[in-house]
This record gives structure tokens, C-alpha cells and sequence, in this order.
């Protein structure tokens, strides 16, 4: 490992003078903002298919891999953010409540890309590595004194705009905004660009043009209700204007001639702001789409089974530019999967749910939770089972009031009572993906899943005692609670 200081001298001049910068692809993340698996007509979506909601994704998957098991490390959007650019976990980074930044000093993947030679900048949907839009006068005053937001900060960037609205009217100015931002990159280095899209976070819009509420299949945990069919119908049509932002993007590529030498990577950056989605470690928390393109590298239609973690992008990306990662990054590059060689997958992702913005009485706003996965297990540790569920982002809008009266009526299937009234929540959860991919049934605690179950918790333990975690173990919880 070369240290830091070093690579500032180091890696602008071997590059310079071996000549290889122009031969390093570019890179560009693109990062949705509240969207996971399935709402992309690639991934087999029934709604997005029939509806027409994704054909430029649909595209772009065609020409890249498609990846079917990725999760972020948070269903939150600052920490799995923070996590993706720090190539670690929230919790090691000590940024589990919302909006916290990483401490200062610590280091980005695009700070190495810059001493290696990149252009590096960010643009678009802010990317929360330095806090809130606008936090608290005495917040912010404390952020920029320990140098986690100022000037000094910004300067890690060639280009740094710290939010750029692409929902309304603006969105039809991503193709100028895109184009504008290239503009200003040197011909002779290798660019990385992160792109935020808005879509599709809440505060949808009412039109939903298209898109029959009323002909939408929904999961088998949602009560087949006339305000959760209105909501989802205008999520989907938030889901379209980001594949319409999505389809400019690659115009602009296109146009240029960047198409060829550049790496994109298109990803969520945490579950949908839907029931059991944004805000809990279901999978519709932490599952999120990834599709990555490399022409002349990734075969074209390709599809991976690879566990994937957010905390992997750092040093995927990283190893595409021959750059090492720091010290402290945790994540496993995929380059190897994304060129069809031997890739040594992760058997184990982990997540993790802190505070978010909203009341500390209601799991929407204080819950702290962790997981783990597998290729075909799901288990999960409530360390506030008390805490009454309220899906993140609708806790006062018209699907969860109607499912708060319907409860109140006792007029919810006893399934769907259990499932979002129960009180106090399960400590622990355990789900076979393969035979319940909608987490229906619990099997903690269930007989012929011991095995299983303490395989798992043993893992989550040893991972929390890694990244420094300050919750109890879930060992040591089992040890004093029924379940």
C-alpha cells in the first residue's frame, strides 16, 4: 500500500509520463434517488413492462450487465451515499444518523482518482458527502470548523455543485445541464462524473399519464387498496422521468463520442419510499438496480448472480483506473465479473438503519436495525422492536392514512395487520428469499433453521465487531430475548 502522501507526487507523474491517461476509461455513476428491483422493465418488472417506464434503462441493459443481487449498505439515502464514496459502512464510518458526513480526512474514491490523474466532479441530485442542503446556522458552523463542509472541502473536486434539481421543469434541462459539465473537462485526462437524478423521491406529482392505477399488479404485502394502487401509479411515473433524464444523459454521450471509453454504472441508492421499501432492511430497502456498460469489456445482455454491496463501487472503480484503494476501504472489486473472469463474490452483504429524519417515537424516524444476506437467506436484527412501524416518507400521506383506518376498522387481512401493526415487532427475522421473496414468513426461531440462524447471526456479530458497531450484539440479544 503506497501511502497518501506519496500518491499525490507519485501517481500524476507516472501517468504522465508513461502516457496512459488517454487510455483509461472514463467513468460515470449515475445514482437514482429512492429506487430499488424490481421498477426497471429489465429486471423482468410486469408494471414497468406493460406501462412502457423504462426503455432507455431497457437499452442500456442491453448493452451492459445486469446486476441481480445488489444491495446498498443503507435504505437511507446519506449513509448508503457516504458508504458508496468511502468504499466502507456507515457504521465504521460513524455516519449511521442521517445526513451525518464522514469525519474529515477521510478519504473518497475520488480523491484517489484525482492524484491519480482523473478529472473528478459531482453534479446533480446532492450527494450528501458534506451534510444537508441547509442544516441549523450552529450545524453547519460545526461541519465547516472541522472541515467537513467549506471551501477546503469543495476543493477535492475539479467540478462541485452541491445539488442540482432535476424533478419538474428542470428535468427537461439535464441534457444542457450534462452537456455543460463536460464542457469544462481537460482533453487530455480520463473524467469521473457522478450524476444525481431526484427521481423517484417523493413528492411526486399528480399526473400519472399512462399508467392505469387500476391495471397495476401489486406485491402479494401491500393491501390491494384504491390510494396504495394511486401511489404506486405515481411513483412508477416518477420512475419514467428519471429514464427520460436517463435517456438525455446518454444523448449527450452519444453526441460526443464518449460512448465508446467510458464506463457507466446506473444505481440505486437505496429502496423505494413505499410500503416495507425506504427506511427498513426488507429487501425492497436494500435490493436496488445496478446495471454497469463497458464496451469492448462487459459483454453486452449479460446478467450476474454476484452479491454485490455498494461499499464495492470505491474499489471496483478504482481498480478500472489501476488505482489503489485506501487504507480502511472494505469493499471487494467486481472489474473481474463485469469482464466475464473468474470473480471470487462475497458471500455475505451487510446493511445497517440508523436515524432519519422524523419523530424518535415511530420507526420512520428512529430505528436501529442490521442485516445480513445471502444468496438465498435474509436476516435481520430490530434493536427497537418497540418502535411502531411507519414507512419513511409517507407516514402522513393518503396510503398510510388509509391503512391506518383500515386497521382501526379491523378491516386489513390478518396478514397485512401482522405485518405493518404488529407491536412489539419481532427482534429477530429470518426469510428463505428462494421460497418467499416478499418476506412473508418469519422463520426465526422456527425448528430446522438453527443451523441457519446462528450461522448468520454469528456473521452479523463478527461484522459489527469490525466496523466498530455500538449496538448490542445480536448474540448477546438473543441470549436475554424470546425472539
Amino acid at each position: 500500500m503506497i501511502p497518501r502522501f506519496l500518491c499525490l507526487v507519485l501517481f500524476p507523474l507516472m501517468f504522465a509520463f508513461i502516457g496512459l491517461a488517454d487510455e483509461r476509461p472514463n467513468v460515470l455513476l449515475v445514482l437514482s434517488d429512492d429506487h430499488s428491483v424490481p421498477h426497471v422493465g429489465a429486471y423482468g418488472d410486469i408494471n414497468c413492462r406493460r406501462f412502457g417506464i423504462t426503455p432507455n434503462l431497457d437499452a442500456f441493459a442491453r448493452e451492459g450487465m445486469r446486476f441481480d443481487r445488489a444491495y446498498t449498505a443503507a435504505p437511507q439515502c446519506a449513509p448508503s451515499r457516504t458508504s458508496i464514496f468511502a468504499g466502507r459502512s456507515p457504521v465504521g464510518l460513524s455516519a449511521t444518523r442521517f445526513a451525518q458526513p464522514a469525519a474529515a480526512g477521510t478519504v473518497f474514491f475520488t480523491d484517489i482518482l484525482r492524484e491519480g490523474g482523473y478529472w473528478v466532479g459531482l453534479d446533480g441530485r446532492h450527494q450528501h458527502l458534506d451534510g444537508k442542503n441547509k442544516d441549523l446556522d450552529h450545524v453547519t458552523d460545526a461541519l465547516v470548523e472541522l472541515g467537513m463542509r467549506d471551501e477546503a472541502f469543495e476543493e477535492r473536486f475539479d467540478h462541485f455543485v452541491r445539488s442540482t434539481s432535476t424533478k419538474g421543469d428542470n428535468l427537461n434541462q439535464v441534457e444542457t445541464v450534462f452537456s455543460s459539465i463536460l464542457d469544462g473537462v481537460p482533453q487530455d485526462k480520463p473524467f469521473f462524473l457522478y450524476f444525481g437524478f431526484n427521481q423517484p423521491h417523493r413528492r411526486w406529482g399528480d399526473d400519472h399519464e399512462g399508467i392505469d392505477p387500476k391495471l397495476l399488479k401489486l406485491p402479494p404485502d401491500w393491501p390491494d387498496l384504491p390510494e396504495v394502487r394511486l401511489d404506486y401509479a405515481k411513483y412508477l411515473a416518477d420512475v419514467r422521468d428519471l429514464d427520460t433524464g436517463f435517456g438525455y444523459v446518454e444523448k449527450v454521450l452519444e453526441q460526443r463520442g464518449l460512448k465508446e471509453n467510458t464506463l457507466v454504472i446506473f444505481m440505486g441508492d437505496n429502496g423505494e419510499a413505499l410500503l416495507r421499501g425506504k427506511g427498513t432492511l426488507m429487501t425492497r430497502g436494500t435490493h436496488v438496480p445496478l446495471i454497469a456498460r463497458w464496451p469492448g469489456q462487459t459483454k453486452a445482455g449479460s446478467e450476474s448472480e454476484a452479491l454485490i454491496s455498494g461499499v464495492d463501487l470505491a474499489a471496483t472503480i478504482l481498480d478500472v483506473a489501476g488505482l489503489q484503494t485506501s487504507e480502511g476501504m472494505t469493499g471487494i472489486s467486481f472489474k473481474n465479473e463485469l469482464l466475464g473472469k473468474p470473480y471470487d463474490s462475497r458471500e455475505y452483504v451487510f446493511a445497517e438503519r440508523g436515524w432519519h429524519w422524523g419523530p424518535i417515537n415511530r420507526s420512520d424516524g428512529f430505528d436501529l436495525s442490521r442485516s445480513v444476506t445471502t444468496s438465498r437467506y435474509h436476516y435481520a436484527y430490530n434493536a427497537t422492536p418497540e418502535k411502531h412501524y411507519s414507512p419513511v416518507d409517507m407516514g402522513n400521506k393518503m396510503a398510510w392514512n388509509a391503512m391506518q383506518m383500515m386497521n382501526e376498522q379491523n378491516r386489513l387481512s390478518p396478514l397485512h395487520k401482522r405485518l405493518y401493526f404488529e407491536s412489539p415487532r419481532p427482534v429477530f427475522e429470518l426469510y428463505d428469499l428462494k421460497s418467499d421473496p416478499y418476506q412473508l414468513k418469519n422463520l426465526a426461531g422456527s425448528k430446522g433453521m438453527e443451523t441457519v440462524e446462528t450461522e448468520l447471526r454469528s456473521e452479523l456479530d463478527k461484522w459489527m465487531i469490525r466496523e466498530g458497531d455500538y449496538l448490542p450484539l445480536p448474540s448477546h440479544a438473543k441470549a436475554t430475548t424470546r425472539r
